[in-house]
């Protein structure tokens, strides 16, 4: 168990620091060490947790937590937590005392335009992991064009088309349609 611990503590300590944007900029690389590279679980059940966590209130990284209890229980999920948070909290605290002496520094501006695209660029590809991920039937597609529209043309809580497709995803999977 202490090696499976150490190798999550690794893990999720370089991913922390490459995490541009959020936590959701890390997502391909933290599904291929997680599913490829570790073999912890398998691409369905790390789509399955970030559903959950994106579905939960609360922050973006709560999917560490998720695969750290996944992966080797309640040690696992603090282990994982603090891996991913420790290390940018500190490097985000040196940055701001660094940032408060360089002033209106054109370097530091420079660096801040120059990690936007980077960013951007991250979040987007763990989208397309996430769409790589699930099932291309004919429910699925059609749960995420509805799911999709419903967003786009109502002002109504995405929580509804979430829950509703939720509902409908285990009703098909319990009378064998998927």
């Amino acid at each position: 168990m202490n090696e499976v611990l150490q190798q999550l503590a690794a893990t999720f300590a370089w991913l922390s620091l490459l995490q541009f944007g959020g936590t959701t900029a890390v997502v391909p690389e933290m599904h291929r060490q997680v599913v490829d590279v570790m073999g912890w679980m398998s691409a369905t059940t790390f789509t399955n947790l970030f559903a959950l966590a994106q579905l939960a209130p609360g922050p973006n990284v709560m999917i560490v937590s998720l695969i750290g209890w996944q992966v080797a229980g309640f040690a696992g999920l603090v282990v994982a937590t603090l891996a991913m948070t420790v290390p940018p909290c500190l490097l985000a605290f040196a940055m701001s005392r660094l940032m408060r002496r360089a002033g209106q520094s054109p370097w530091l501006a420079i660096v801040k335009d120059g990690l936007v695209p980077v960013a951007i660029g991250m979040i987007l590809a763990s989208g397309a992991v996430m769409v790589g991920s699930i099932p291309h039937d004919a429910l699925t597609i059609g749960l995420v064009a509805a799911s999709t529209l419903f967003v786009l043309f109502t002002e109504r809580n995405p929580l509804w088309p979430m829950v509703t497709a939720i509902l409908i995803g285990v009703a098909a999977h319990h009378a064998g349609v998927v």
